[in-house]
């Protein structure tokens, strides 16, 4: 970043800088009234309002978010900004006390919630892999990059583009290390070890949000009979293990899945003969079962609903999925119910799962209403980045 150039002005339309005062990180295209056109997507803008004053810097983009903001009140970036980001989001894991030898597995940065927007960094044993959500950050990922070697055993940093920006001319996905190579892909959560597959995987290649949940589920799962469906990695499955399940059946639809779901279990409980596991549909699966066979069920499914115009469609699966498990799960059984759909509020979920109980008229209720970690903070001025939200059910 050059600071002694000054940067390309960005005015809002008179009276769209409200919420920006409420330092809400985001500008939407409708609130922009003129911008020099010699600015490309990616490049960093000064932000001021109609009448002049100063907003503060971000990163500009064409879509429905037209600048991502990362400092307020500034006209420009200080030349170590994200060594400084970086390094207070570090601290925080620090004092979280994720940072252990038994948990080398966290997530670093949670873009608007460490205030970084755009950005997404997961530490798997000294590699971090970086996903850019923002054409911003896919520029500068050699200078976040820098800044990530320079903490304390990180010695790899994979870059994994995001299949949902769209790349254009200037804009190459890249997907490959950018600092360092590769090392060991296995990484340690609460003492358990998983194979991570980030050249291949979803998202960073582990679901880390829900190692809190996945400790609930094994503090719950003593005796019992456990169906994990959309088992991807086996998360949920090797702590249900450890916490003493009689049997685990793992379902995805995925080949893939089910082969790394198999190897987790296998890496931690060698030779295992609680575990069986299946590639089909979830929805064949919970119908073809049988009722009672099992007495914990985990719906950990893809998000339903990734945009607002598959909202209503999105909901529908939530009922369906959960409305199966009420009607096959043994009496005295626990429901782990999750969304990750960013679109669906926890009232909008909540009222689904209501209704997929209602419509099975068997007594249920609410033991533990869950959402993600503590590595996955939301900006107070954000209420966009609480995504995750979960229900764990007591049925009779």
């Amino acid at each position: 970043m050059d600071q002694n150039a000054a940067l390309p002005v960005l005015r809002l339309r008179k009276g769209k800088e409200e919420s920006l005062e409420r330092f809400h990180p985001w500008v939407f295209s409708g609130a922009v009234l003129e911008l020099p056109e010699e600015v490309r997507e990616g490049d960093l803008v000064r932000v001021i309002t109609f009448g002049g004053d100063n907003v503060g810097v971000g990163h500009y983009q064409i879509g429905s978010i037209a600048v991502r903001m990362l400092e307020f009140g500034e006209e420009h970036l200080p030349a170590d900004f994200f060594w400084q980001r970086i390094g207070e989001a570090w601290k925080l894991r620090e004092a979280l006390g994720l940072i252990r030898p038994d948990n080398n597995c966290f997530r670093l940065v949670h873009g608007e919630g460490d205030f970084l927007p755009g950005l997404v960094v997961d530490i798997y044993d000294g590699t971090a892999v970086v996903q850019a959500h923002s054409p911003g950050m896919h520029f500068c990922r050699m200078e976040i990059a820098e800044a990530l070697t320079r903490l304390p055993g990180i010695r790899s940093v994979y870059y994994k583009s995001d299949t949902t920006l769209p790349f254009k001319a200037d804009l190459h996905p890249v997907n490959d290390y950018i600092a360092g190579s590769f090392r060991s892909s296995v990484a340690t959560e609460n003492g358990l070890q998983f194979n991570i597959d980030w050249l291949r995987g979803q998202k960073t290649g582990f679901f880390v949000d829900q190692r809190d949940n996945r400790r609930l589920l094994e503090q719950l799962a003593s005796g019992r009979e456990v169906l994990n469906m959309f088992c991807y990695t086996g998360g949920f499955s090797v702590y249900a293990l450890r916490g003493g399940a009689k049997r685990v059946d793992s379902v995805d639809s995925s080949g893939k899945a089910i082969a790394l779901t198999d190897a987790n279990v296998e890496l931690n409980f060698p030779g295992c003969d609680r575990h069986r596991s299946f590639a089909t549909d979830a929805f064949k699966y919970l119908d073809d079962m049988k009722p009672g066979e099992y007495d914990l069920i985990i719906l950990d499914p893809p998000a339903f609903a990734k945009h607002r115009g598959a909202l209503k469609n999105g909901l529908m699966g939530y009922r369906r999925l959960n409305a199966k498990a009420f009607e096959k799960i043994r009496k005295g059984g626990i429901l782990f119910t999750f969304s990750c759909s960013q679109v669906v509020t926890k009232e909008m979920f909540r009222l689904q799962v209501f209704s997929a109980a209602a419509q099975s008229r068997r007594k249920v209720r609410i033991l533990h209403q869950l959402t993600q970690p503590a590595d996955h903070p939301v900006n107070i001025y954000h209420p966009e980045g609480e995504y995750l939200k979960g229900l764990v059910l007591y049925v009779e």
